[in-house]
Formats: C-alpha cells, structure tokens, sequence
C-alpha cells in the first residue's frame, strides 16, 4: 500500500539509501551467532570494501538505563532525530523513585473518579523484567499506590518469553507476588483476573481473531479457565507453550468488567497495545463483534499510544516534541523521500523514525509490504524481504526519490523466535537482498549507508540456562558506507552511537545539520 503524495523526480545526483536491518548486532564468537554461521558473500563483500565502524545502541547511548538492551521504537527514535532521547523507562523509573509519580494529575484523577463512584481499576499489561514495552516495577509501584487508596484491581497480564526467557513468567510471578503481598494489607483486593501470551494480547499486525480471545477474557471473562495463574502457567509449561504463547485464560470467579470500571494500561511503547485498546476503548470498533460498548469512567495509558485513541483516554506520560528530525529537515531542504518497511516495522520506519508523529512530511512517500500470515517468523524466515528488494529496486532505477529509508525486519522478529536454523536462513535472504541492492546503488550512482537498530540474531542462546535466547542483546550494531563518490572525499567512518546517523546522511547529501541534532556526522574526510 502506498500514501504516494510526490510526483517530481530526485534531486540529487546521487539519491542516498538507508537500510536498517532490524535486529542485526555485532559480535565475534560465532557459537549460535546466525550471522556468522550463515554464508553471507555479499555481506562480507561490503565489509571488506565499504567503510565500516560500530554503533552504541542500548542503555545510555539511547536514553536507557546501564544493562538495558535497545529496540525497535527507541532504536528509530535515535536514528531519525539525529539524538539521544530520555526514554519512557528511565523517565517512569524516576517518577516512581522521586515519588512523583503519586502526584501526577491523570493519576489522581483516575484514583478520585473511582473512588467517587466505589468502582474498581483494571491494570493490563506486559508482566516483563525485560524493559522494553513495560516493567514489573511500574507494575508494583501501580499498584501499591491504587492499592493505598483503596481501590479494587484486577491484573490482565500478558506474559513475556521474548523479551525475557522462555519460560521466565512462572518464577518472575512467584518472585514478584511473594515480595508484593509483604507490603498490602491483609484486606487489600487485588486479583489476578486474567493472563495471557503477549501473541494473544498484544499482536500488532492486524490479526483480530488473536486478540478477540484476549479481549474476551478481560472484557467479559470468557474462556479458558483456571483456578489460578501458577496452574494455567504449569498446564502450559506441560503442553511445551512457552509464556508468549500462553492461551487467554480466565483465573478464578472473575467475570468481566463492570460499568464504571477504570482501565489503566502500564506498557509505556505503544506499537504492541494499539489493537487491545482499540477493542476495548473505541466506540466505533468493528474488527470483530462485541456485545457492547465500552463502559469505562476513565482510561489511562501509561503514556500516548496514538492520537486517535487520546480521543477516549489520557496519559501519564506524554512524548517530548521533536522537532527538526530527519525526514522533517530533508523536506524543508526541499527533497524528496520514501519509507518502506512490511507490517511488523512500517511504525518504526514512520512514525517512531520521524519522531513521533503520524503525519507524513511533505515530499515524503511510504510504502508498506503486508508481513506473511504465519503464526510464527521461523516458519517463513524469508518474510517479505523480497518483496520490500524489488519495491527498493523499482522506485530506485526509476529515480524517484532523493532519499530511502528502508527496513528489513527479518533478522529481529527470526531471531526472536529462538529457531537458530531459521535464523541463518534469514540472514542469508537478507544477504541476497543486499547484493541486489548493491547493484542497483552502483547502476545508479547511489550512496548505500547500513546500519541497524539494536542486536538480536547474533546470539541465539542463553549458555547459562541452556535454553534459546530470544530477546534483544547490548552489542553494537554495524554501519556499513558504500558506493561514496569521490568529491565527497570521504576516507573513513567514526565509531559512534545510533543518533550519529541522522547528522551523516545530512552531511552525504549536503544538508545542514540542525542545532537540535546532538549526533555528530560519523565520515572521516579529507581537509577535515
């Protein structure tokens, strides 16, 4: 699907590629590295004649705290805006330690509705250690401050395995209620009312029959049944489901929301709670039947989700304004541009990559390739990064456009299944597609930059706990210059961190680098 808004050719003589492979880090053992264990000739081909150097892209590099691995929204928010960004995670952590948190405004509000009319708060979320849609943590200080003011909960968790160990939910809930319980009164009422794999509850590619079963066990208490969290988790464990996959089980006696009920949703990225929302805020919703309306007196995100569901909730959080990102500063120096990504990363390479906001700038085209229907990207490793080559290739030969920024998305969602020979098979397509690209970059005296966003399939298992290792790393990520001409004079690249990349292509395609941007160009040039 196209939003096509430009009509004029490129610009630039020499029209700039950015290719972001999703989830594509640097590491030098190759023991369940995929990329090192795949036949990859055009990848080495590049790294031997291309300049090269290395990216920062987690923890403070990124606005994030020591230990935390990077992502996909904060990896596009860096690399678009040309800066490092305070992320959602630290900025709630220090809500939370500053007990700030008890004062904000949305907060408050949600507690004194609820309490005027004797209702309860329903708190959904990712139940995750893992720090990248949401934390346990945000989770406790949630609930001891609705807790502390009386108000009944019922918890909706969705259960990680992917941004987190396998099989880590069980004893993450021990661990997590064991210690909660300590602190809340003996008549304090906070219940576990349902839990789900995050495939069910937080599916972001438009597949509704997923989170209509989600959806049915919060809303109306339907489904699957059991008599308690650590049972449905131990059946689960049984039957070989790991915590993504956990089917929507209703616990206990819960029986749906009442009118009047809050919601309050603690997962502070936005790209995976979209669709749940959706279904339980919106009026106007018809992806599947519901037999009724939402009832809430009050809806509250843990931050801004989208401006379409700020019409029915608020937020605790909301974004910093950026201004002057990339794609803005390429459409002001009057080029043109493309974005172009399949379903699973299309937000990224949009809305996170411009900087939050939804709305395309002028002179820019975006192109989204429909992600294959497979319950799982092992079964299909290949995705639709053939389709997004020849998208490339088509718009490129035809010079339509001055910049392109694309991202392949196979090497992060493979490699977040856990399946290392999947795996290979996808770093391996994506070495096709890049030797195809290559060759159109070189037939049109293009300038080819490769980089990533965070790491991932470049270690597949945990050694310690001896199962697959399918969440995100900390190592750095490559960023590969091809095809440069030579009045650009460029001689090498810097090592550097994720927001130098926006400041880069400014200075490839003879842009000013705004004030804004606190990355620094990453070329080595002579006369410099």
């Amino acid at each position: 699907m196209s939003l096509s808004s430009v009509s004029s050719k490129a610009v630039l003589s020499n029209p700039l590629v950015l290719c972001i492979l999703d989830g594509w880090g640097e590491r030098e053992e190759s023991s369940n590295n995929a990329i090192k264990l795949a036949t990859t000739p055009n990848w080495d081909m590049l790294v031997k004649t291309g300049f090269k150097s290395q990216l920062e892209a987690s923890e403070s590099a990124v606005g994030l705290p020591d230990g935390q691995m990077g992502n996909s929204e904060v990896g596009h928010l860096s690399l678009g805006s040309g800066r490092v960004i305070f992320q959602s995670l630290p900025r709630i952590n220090k809500a939370i330690s500053e007990k700030t948190l008890l004062e904000n405004p949305v907060l408050k509000d949600l507690i004194e509705t609820l309490q005027k009319n004797k209702k309860a708060c329903h708190l959904m979320g990712l139940f995750s250690s893992g720090g990248v849609h949401s934390h346990m943590n945000h989770l406790r200080a949630l609930i001891e401050i609705l807790n502390a003011q009386g108000i009944p909960l019922y918890l909706h968790l969705f259960l990680d395995g992917r941004d987190t160990a396998p099989t880590s939910a069980l004893n993450d809930y021990e661990t997590f209620f064991d210690g909660l319980f300590e602190h809340l009164s003996p008549d304090s009422f906070v219940h576990v009312a349902s839990i789900a794999g995050r495939f069910y509850g937080m599916d972001r590619d438009k597949r509704w029959d997923r989170v209509e079963k989600a959806f049915k066990a919060i809303a109306y208490g339907e489904g699957v049944r059991s008599s308690s969290p650590l049972e449905a988790l131990q059946l689960s464990y049984g039957e070989k489901i790991t915590d993504e996959f956990v089917f929507p089980t209703v616990i206990g006696d819960y029986s749906g929301i009442q009118e009047g009920d809050g919601l309050l949703c603690f997962n502070f990225r936005a790209d995976r709670v979209l669709e749940i929302m959706e279904a339980l805020v919106v009026p106007d919703f018809h992806f599947f039947d519901r037999k009724s309306d939402p009832c809430f007196s009050k809806v509250v995100g843990m931050t801004k989700y989208s401006d379409h569901l700020m019409h029915w909730m608020e937020a605790l959080f909301l974004p910093e304004k950026l201004d002057d990102v990339l794609g803005e500063v390429i459409s002001r120096g009057g080029l043109t541009q493309l974005h172009l990504a399949e379903t699973e990363k299309y937000a990224h390479v949009t809305f996170f990559f411009n900087g939050g906001r939804e709305a395309p700038f002028l002179g820019e085209d975006r192109i989204l390739i429909p992600s294959p229907k497979v319950s799982t990207y092992d079964l299909k490793p290949e995705m639709s990064a053939f389709e997004i080559t020849e998208t490339l290739l088509d718009a490129l030969l035809k010079k339509q456009y001055d910049v392109y920024i694309v991202n392949f998305a196979n090497a992060d969602m493979v490699g977040h299944t856990g399946n290392l020979k999947a795996s290979i098979q996808a770093v391996e397509v994506l070495d096709d597609c890049l030797g195809k690209i290559l060759k159109g970059v070189q037939e049109t005296e293009s300038i080819l930059l490769i980089t990533a966003d965070h790491g991932n399939i470049e270690k597949m298992e945990n050694e310690i706990a001896n199962e697959p290792d399918t969440s995100h790393t900390c190592f750095p990520v490559p960023c590969i210059l091809i095809n440069v001409p030579t009045d650009k004079r460029v001689q090498g690249l810097k090592n550097g961190i994720l927001a130098d990349v926006a400041p880069t292509v400014l200075d490839l395609i003879g842009l000013s680098i705004p004030d804004k941007m606190t990355g620094h160009s990453l070329l080595i040039a002579k006369g410099r």
